[in-house]
């Protein structure tokens, strides 16, 4: 009796090894895994019963499947392959292959089977098994071949990006395609459906910039333009856009949240992939990445580590129509960034897992802007040469602990984060006039800020039946800032400015799926203070208590067609950039600085989707409106102290509505061409406040200005495939004109194409881009107030890409990897947050 306890004790133990580790390697959806748990269910049930019950009569369950598994190249016996036997799609009972590759699956019902092999780093062979009166059936020797894709070592790039429509979220798998587009993020992003990246760097999402940003599901203390330009394109594996989160997800960002997913691997031994490329524009610019793990027993340590060097050039031009005057513009940036991701996982036993990584940000810049004004008076003409030195690191320190329990299903999360910024601004000025009886001036200042931000997050996750699922979860969340300014300027002032946030919130939904039909309810409650201070005195006090409900429902009418529509509440909270009252820049005629008095807005947002699966790719569409609340929004006024300069700072506004659409197509024409067109539409009636000049007065009032801001954008990938090695893709983007309250934007577009090679039997890969060709992306516009002027931007839109990947590793994945999570980003747990 021992003996035949331990065996079923072992067949259990590597049962669900196997079964485990395979569902992590093909990472299916929701169905699968269901069905994956099941098999450890009945496994163990059905093992027990094989090894301890009494047997049954010899007329009842009779019946044998037999058979030897083998390697297909080697000829080889396969050990501890996964047996499942299966009656009508339900899992009946399994075993495991022998040392020597044998299994005999025993005791079964004189039925019709179907008989799963399966085994990580081999595809699955399924076969038909009918037991009659002959009560056994022996397979002889089965040969499984080797999946391609899941042999390497390290995780696979795709040749072609691809686009998942789950349920709450559109996943955007990076292949060399997007890489190839760029050096960083912020220039792969523009190829991405329904984002929008300016010459600034500044991003928007189906028009609003209202946008959260998150790397690896943790929040950044950097500026979201400026991540971006740090993050190497290489480094990332996904990208994800949740544009109706629900309440479970933190309610910041109006128009919802991109996540960036960076590579991490679980691979056993020492695996690496190696990047770097070089750009081609007014100089070169250098950027690398390198992704990393060693995995032995239950420890695996990851890394990833991406720099970007080079200087970066930037022109413009601003007319004033009434005084005819110009402003040009001379802008370098010489910037030197480092991204690392460093972190273990330890895997205790099959129940509990622990996980621990960083984040760091290291960021070196240089930035020289020249801002010329002519004037037809040449007396009047000016230079002012401003010299910005900045330097700042950030770093995020995550700890995770995740306990499953004997209920299937039925997890608890605790996160611990941590995130320290720190930033160092000294800028130089100095201003030389045309007349020499007027004196050079110069003046210099420094910026200084720190921001701390922790976050405590628990989340439980209860399904209550196969149909039912009910998740809880807690946060508190507190951010500490601090802004010293100091300048030897006498017409400016020194300031010490700090912006303190305490969030604390609980969250709750039930969800139930049936056959055809799937919804979710929840809320979250949240209680909201912050506290701004301003040289000791209070520039700003808040303290409110607030729910955010969400709502969604799918409708799947066949496994090819699915319907989806969802309500959520959302807030944007000012930022520390839009609060603060110190100059973000300075020119000659603008200075930008932020409003302490600035208060949330809110916003309700309805969503309706629509997927369809198709012989050759999918088709993705969606509907979306707002409406939105105390809406943020830029005002441009003149300054009091200077008329001939104009201050450009952040106001609220009366309600806005928003509404727009989008539309995505993948689809593989034939063996060698595939296409990704896709477009969107975004319109919102914006209101806000102008500077009108009134002669009789001979100042400017304020005055209300409402327009509607329409925005339609289209992209169109292709890729085709010459040889098995190589393949060439071609890129064309569209941005209409957009009206705005201050100024009217006009139209971009470009045209991009480009190649990849593959060599060393697919483990290096040779990429090259020519990004507009045509050289026609440039940002022009107009306004009328305060005064009227014409403007035009443009950058290094133009440049040849080339770059070199290598991947190597230790071999085959098959060693546990954790359970219900991956990549460091909640999937049932309390959202992103």
């Amino acid at each position: 009796m021992l003996n035949i306890i331990k065996k079923g004790i072992m067949f259990n133990i590597v049962l669900y090894k196997r079964i485990y580790l395979h569902h992590q390697s093909i990472k299916s959806n929701s169905i699968m895994k269901l069905k994956l748990l099941l098999i450890c269910f009945f496994g163990t049930l059905f093992s027990m019963q094989a090894q301890t019950s009494v047997k049954p009569s010899i007329l009842e369950n009779s019946g044998i499947i037999s058979g030897k598994i083998t390697d297909k190249k080697t000829n080889e016996p396969l050990a501890y392959v996964n047996i499942v036997v299966k009656e009508n799609d339900k899992v009946i009972t399994g075993g495991i292959t022998s040392d020597k590759g044998t299994f005999q699956i025993k005791n079964l019902a004189l039925k019709d089977y179907t008989v799963e092999i399966q085994f990580i780093g081999y595809k699955t062979i399924s076969k038909p098994a009918k037991l009659s009166e002959d009560n056994s059936i022996n397979f002889n020797t089965i040969a499984l071949e080797e999946d391609a894709v899941q042999l390497k070592g390290v995780e696979i790039v795709a040749e072609r990006s691809t686009i998942e429509q789950k349920i709450d979220r559109k996943v955007i798998n990076v292949g060399k395609d997007l890489t190839t587009a760029g050096a960083t993020a912020s220039e792969i992003m523009n190829n991405i459906p329904s984002v929008n990246v300016d010459q600034d760097g500044k991003l928007s999402l189906r028009g609003n910039e209202n946008v959260r940003v998150l790397v690896d599901g943790r929040p950044s203390n950097i500026e979201a333009s400026q991540l971006l330009k740090q993050i190497p394109s290489t480094s990332i594996k996904k990208i994800e856009l949740i544009t109706n989160p629900s309440a479970k997800y933190n309610p910041e960002g109006m128009s919802g949240i991109i996540n960036i997913v960076l590579h991490k691997n679980a691979n056993d031994g020492f695996n690496a992939s190696v990047n770097t490329g070089l750009t081609f524009a007014q100089t070169p610019k250098i950027s690398n990445s390198i992704n990393m793990n060693y995995r032995t027993g239950k420890v695996n340590f990851f890394s990833t580590y991406g720099n970007n060097f080079g200087k970066r050039f930037n022109e413009g031009q601003i007319s004033r129509l009434d005084d005819k005057s110009n402003q040009m513009f001379d802008i370098v940036n010489d910037n030197k960034s480092h991204l690392f991701k460093i972190g273990m996982d330890y895997y205790i036993n099959d129940k509990n897992t622990i996980s621990a990584y960083t984040n760091q940000n290291i960021f070196v810049g240089d930035g020289i802007v020249d801002v010329n004004i002519v004037n037809p008076d040449a007396s009047q003409n000016l230079l002012l040469n401003s010299k910005y030195f900045s330097d700042n690191t950030d770093g995020t320190y995550n700890l995770v602990y995740k306990h499953l329990t004997k209920k299937e299903g039925e997890t608890l999360d605790l996160e611990i984060n941590h995130s320290i910024y720190s930033e160092n601004q000294n800028a130089d000025f100095r201003t030389t006039f045309n007349n020499p009886s007027i004196p050079t001036s110069s003046y210099t200042d420094n910026l200084d800020e720190k921001r701390r931000n922790s976050t405590i997050n628990l989340d439980y996750v209860n399904p209550l039946n196969d149909k039912t699922k009910l998740e809880l979860g807690a946060e508190s969340r507190i951010v500490r800032t601090e802004n010293n300014y100091i300048t030897n300027n006498s017409s400016l002032s020194n300031s010490d400015y700090t912006y303190d946030l305490d969030i604390y919130s609980a969250y709750a939904t039930f969800g139930q799926k049936f056959k055809k039909i799937g919804y979710q309810l929840g809320a979250r409650f949240e209680s909201y203070k912050v506290s701004a201070m301003l040289n000791g005195a209070t520039a700003y006090k808040d303290d409110y208590f607030t729910v955010y409900p969400s709502a969604s429902m799918t409708y799947s009418p066949t496994d090819k067609n699915q319907f989806q529509i969802s309500f959520s509440r959302r807030v944007d909270r000012p930022s520390l950039d839009q609060t603060k009252p110190i100059r973000e820049f300075s020119t000659p005629r603008v200075t930008s600085i932020g409003n302490p008095e600035l208060d949330p807005q809110f916003t309700n947002s309805i969503e309706l989707n629509y997927t369809k699966t198709i012989t050759k790719g999918s088709f993705t569409t969606g509907l979306f409106v707002r409406s939105i609340n105390n809406e943020i929004n830029r005002i441009l006024y003149p300054d009091p102290q200077n008329q001939d300069q104009q201050i450009m700072s952040f106001d609220n506004f009366d309600n806005n509505t928003a509404y727009g659409f989008e539309v995505s197509l993948n689809y593989k024409i034939n063996s060698w061409w595939d296409i990704q067109p896709a477009i969107d539409f975004s319109s919102i009636n914006q209101k806000g406040l102008v500077s009108v000049f009134n002669s009789t007065s001979n100042s400017f009032d304020l005055v209300s200005k409402e327009v509607t801001a329409s925005a339609f954008n289209a992209r169109f990938n292709s890729n085709f495939k010459a040889t098995k090695s190589l393949r060439f893709l071609l890129f064309g983007f569209y941005r209409s004109g957009v009206d705005g309250v201050q100024f009217n934007g006009k139209e971009m577009y470009k045209i991009d194409a480009g190649g990849r090679y593959s060599f060393l039997k697919d483990k290096a890969t040779l990429s090259f881009r020519f990004n507009d060709v045509f050289d026609t992306m440039k940002a022009g516009f107009d306004g009328q107030n305060p005064y009227p002027q014409v403007g035009q931007f443009t950058w290094e839109s133009q440049s040849v890409y080339v770059g070199f990947n290598y991947i190597f590793g230790a071999g085959k994945n098959k060693s546990l990897q954790r359970k219900q999570r991956d990549n460091n980003t909640k999937q049932d747990g309390g959202g992103l947050f």
